[in-house]
């Protein structure tokens, strides 16, 4: 017997200037149901969950919305919380300096007398940990566990306000695989007590292995909802309605034409900022080929990361020793202009905080690594400024009506392109890239793998850091594996099997050269 609707939205249009983001959308969800929202960056998927709840409060959108059979008009996020319904958003809401107890109950604190009564939020917080599996003492400080155990006291959080419909957006993008698995047996079990969730991913595998139901928009617009159960729902059939088209193949063709190694790296040895007996980079060598695309595979907390930023003019970490060649004389990468003028450029895995100024425009954040390229006497020309974002938008495909539009109301996939933009501009011989897809859609994806090889191609070296082995496999010419600080493995893209990268990726025995 089909369970009943819980929530149903009913041609849900919502604007924008200049743009609509929204148009007639429709979503029914079932009670107790793990329903999952797809679609490429910009479909409107999280602009409908902030439709959904409050976030863009009633009177800013048209259309209806119908929740356990009454219809609701809430005015703000605090009323969509106290019908039930809870948003989990991509970007953690939680306080590093406060303590979990604090966390949960942040503006929800319990009071006695008029006073915050702390003993019997910490005795609820044991509860509620116990709920979600979280084995932490109540006043462990949230910036001293990883991102796992901080999206867990996320859900804690909407326990305490009474969770009927739990939405999470994008849950397991920072998570590694074992705490992406633990998430989803997670709501699994919520699913068992009759908890209903709606959850907005870009991981397919994910969707198929976990949800009821999926809708898929696009453009703004419903295209489908599908039932899981129906045989003929796979990655093949998802990618088809988020893309429109069919996608024979998740990676472009290429044929590469690989040249002579121009920059090698020799005993690079850095230590951990903060724990000085830690070395984050352990005597590391490698090299990189002109028109080459080099992976670096490895665990969450390998040390990929901070080889990338301790190179990159030694932005993380405590340099201790290690030689730099580019075209066989030895250079010096004391600090990041050193790194720029030597032709290096870095897109970090964190596109907001450290990638954009989320308050730039697109055409000041296109030149912002290298403005000196269209000053004059030190002020930039901006007619120059303009004609280079421009040419920028239109060859990379970034959706936006003009480069004057802010980077924050680009999607995410859209913002990657921006970063991109950033750095080529640079004129980069070798391209720094540090999980360039995530939580990017896979027709972004398509874009953003034509753009990187696009610039091999060119005849630049490029370095991608990424956690998906299918990725590192798809796109890569030549795969190093790191383990613990150390680079374990040198694998041509032919011998790269996933069974011998996770060997490589879990052990400090080394595996020979290419």
């Amino acid at each position: 017997m089909t369970a009943p609707a819980i929530l149903q939205m009913r041609s849900i249009t919502k604007t924008f200037p200049g743009v609509t983001a929204l148009a007639e959308v429709d979503l029914a969800v079932r009670a107790g149901e793990i329903h999952a929202i797809c679609g490429e960056n910009g479909a409107g998927k999280s602009t409908l969950m902030k439709v959904l709840s409050g976030v863009y409060p009633h009177g800013t959108y048209s259309g209806e919305i119908v929740y356990q059979d009454q219809e609701v008009r809430f005015g703000d996020i605090r009323a969509s919380e106290q019908a039930g319904i809870v948003i989990i958003h991509q970007e953690l809401a939680l306080v590093p300096g406060m303590s979990i107890t604090e966390n949960v109950f942040l503006g929800n604190e319990p009071r006695k007398r008029g006073r915050i009564d702390w003993r019997a939020a910490q005795r609820r917080v044991i509860e509620l940990l116990a709920q979600v599996g979280l084995e932490e003492h109540p006043d462990t400080l949230v910036k001293d566990i990883g991102v796992g155990k901080q999206q867990l006291v996320e859900i804690a959080k909407a326990f305490a306000k009474n969770v009927k419909l739990l939405i999470l957006d994008e849950p397991t993008a920072a998570l590694n695989e074992d705490d992406s698995a633990h998430l989803l047996d997670l709501l699994r079990e919520f699913r068992r007590r009759g908890m209903t969730s709606i959850i907005i991913s870009h991981k397919l595998n994910e969707i198929e292995a976990i949800a009821d139901s999926i809708t898929i928009l696009r453009d703004g617009r419903t295209v489908d909802t599908l039932d899981i159960r129906d045989n003929e729902v796979n990655e093949d059939r998802i990618v088809r309605g988020m893309v429109g088209r069919e996608l024979s193949s998740r990676f472009p063709e290429r044929t590469p034409n690989i040249g002579e190694v121009f920059f090698e790296i020799q005993d690079w040895t850095v230590r951990h900022p903060i724990s000085t007996e830690r070395l984050v980079c352990k005597g590391s060598s490698f090299h990189v080929r002109r028109g080459e695309i080099v992976g670096f595979a490895g665990l969450m907390g390998a040390g990929r990361t901070e080889l990338a930023m301790s190179l990159f003019g030694r932005s993380y970490g405590v340099w201790l020793g290690g030689r730099v060649y580019k075209n066989g004389t030895q250079i010096q990468l004391r600090s990041v202009s050193d790194a720029i003028e030597h032709g290096l450029a870095y897109v970090s895995e964190d596109r907001k905080a450290i990638g954009l100024n989320l308050l730039d425009d697109i055409k000041t954040s296109v030149v912002s690594a290298k403005p000196s390229k269209i000053s004059r006497h030190g002020v930039v020309d901006a007619v120059e400024e303009h004609r280079v974002a421009d040419d920028y938008r239109k060859s990379l495909r970034i959706k936006a009506p003009t480069v004057d539009e802010d980077v924050v109301k680009l999607s995410g996939g859209n913002q990657q392109k921006v970063i991109l933009a950033k750095w080529m501009f640079t004129g980069p011989e070798l391209l720094i890239l540090d999980e360039p897809t995530r939580g990017i859609d896979v027709g972004a994806k398509y874009e953003i793998y034509r753009i990187i090889q696009q610039i091999a191609d060119q005849g630049a070296g490029v370095i991608v850091i990424s956690s998906e082995l299918p990725e590192v496999i798809g796109l890569c010419d030549r795969i190093y594996t790191v383990f613990e600080g150390t680079i374990t493995g040198d694998l041509p893209r032919h011998e790269a099997e996933p069974e011998l990268l996770m060997k490589q990726m879990t052990s400090t025995k080394k595996t020979r050269t290419s």
